[in-house]
């Protein structure tokens, strides 16, 4: 990621402890994802929606430059959601100590501000809550009730959270067209929240046990920076533009008539799932539906959560990170089985964020998570 209601308690030493090496977390068993109310732009299906006058365009030259990060539609399993209650022991955020690049303030949460850290729960791709963020993204993602909280750079030490960037996101609320604000960054490059897009295998699975079943949901993707559009002529900084449902590029380097920051794509209607397993057909099904979004710069194009914590299995289910480019050698999944949605103008990047009012409280379904409709 590139970028230009508060709970009260200590969390002891000896209990930090616990946090780091714990097996169990507090975590809510076979339960979908995170989900914003059935009005959120996520919640979105786009399968009739209008293609961008420019699409076949589009990935044509995303298709010159390389596609997606490493030639094929891979799948990393690095992140996980956890899940907190009143209980939950907390970490006040604090800035990374050496970092050049200084904390996102206007963007993200005041420093100083909590976040849950759930017993026996791990920062992304890490087995507990270390994570050395000179060197990985460490993103921390906690949900509370109605709150998603996501940490970009994450690392518990002497009972503290280093932070670069602490968002929290209202899961009863629907977010308007600029989500917390214009040239606003998250956890994520995009300005989006990261949980609500991925896709698990608990999630999965339920929607296999449903007729012609999908997620509901948008996907969330990434591709390398070099590959994404960027226009010195719009007047942003370096050129850097995004597009909605975005609030914020990264570092964006690629050609003009590529792929842009936020872009929505969806698979192509006439694209074959049939010789994929079930599981896999329900990810398939969901990219015709309801798309993914460009969401970040990176290698990997798929963001799933980890099985650690979830009741069903990556492995029972059949998917793993290669099944688009390995599961049927006779239809890989390319960059060019996809078609961009017309989500607007380009925007420039100015990196001077602007943010929204925080958005009041909509329709939501509460279980023991939140449920797609």
């Amino acid at each position: 990621m590139y970028a230009n209601a508060s709970h009260s308690g200590k969390v002891c030493s000896a209990l930090i402890c616990a946090l780091m090496t714990c097996s169990a977390v507090q975590n809510a068993a076979a339960v979908n994802l995170p989900q914003f109310p059935p009005a959120a732009v996520w919640r979105q299906p786009v399968d009739g929606a209008t293609l961008h006058p420019n699409s076949q365009a589009m990935l044509d030259r995303l298709t010159t430059l390389g596609g997606f990060g490493f030639g094929r539609m891979q799948i990393d399993f690095g992140f996980y959601v956890l899940y907190a209650d009143a209980t939950t022991p907390i970490a006040p955020t604090v800035a990374i100590p050496g970092d050049p690049d200084p904390y996102y303030s206007t963007d993200c949460e005041p420093l100083g501000g909590t976040m849950p850290l759930p017993v026996g729960g791990a920062i992304e791709s890490q087995p507990g809550y270390s994570c050395d963020n000179f060197a990985d993204d460490c993103h921390l993602l906690v949900v509370r009730g109605a709150t998603l909280f996501e940490n970009y750079r994450s690392n518990v030490v002497a009972n503290q959270l280093q932070s670069q960037c602490l968002v929290k996101w209202n899961l009863a609320a629907v977010y308007g067209a600029k989500g917390r604000g214009e040239h606003c960054t998250s956890a994520d490059a995009a300005g989006f929240p990261i949980a609500p897009m991925l896709f698990n295998a608990d999630e999965v699975s339920a929607a296999i046990a449903r007729p012609n079943g999908d997620l509901g949901h948008a996907i969330r993707f990434i591709l390398p920076n070099l590959r994404m559009a960027s226009d010195a002529s719009l007047g942003g900084v370096s050129g850097r533009l995004y597009v909605r449902p975005a609030s914020h590029a990264g570092g964006p380097s690629g050609p003009v008539d590529s792929v842009p920051y936020g872009a929505r794509l969806r698979l192509k209607a006439s694209f074959n799932i049939s010789a994929y397993n079930p599981a896999a057909q329900v990810i398939l099904r969901t990219l015709k539906r309801y798309g993914m979004v460009l969401a970040d710069g990176g290698s990997i194009t798929l963001t799933a959560e980890n099985d650690r914590f979830t009741t069903a299995k990556w492995a029972d289910l059949g998917i793993n990170s290669r099944t688009f480019d390995q599961q049927v050698p006779a239809a890989k999944v390319f960059v060019g089985d996809f078609e961009v949605i017309d989500t607007g103008a380009r925007i420039a990047e100015t990196y001077d964020c602007v943010r929204e009012p925080e958005p009041t409280a909509s329709d939501v379904i509460f279980r023991s998570g939140f449920e797609n409709q």
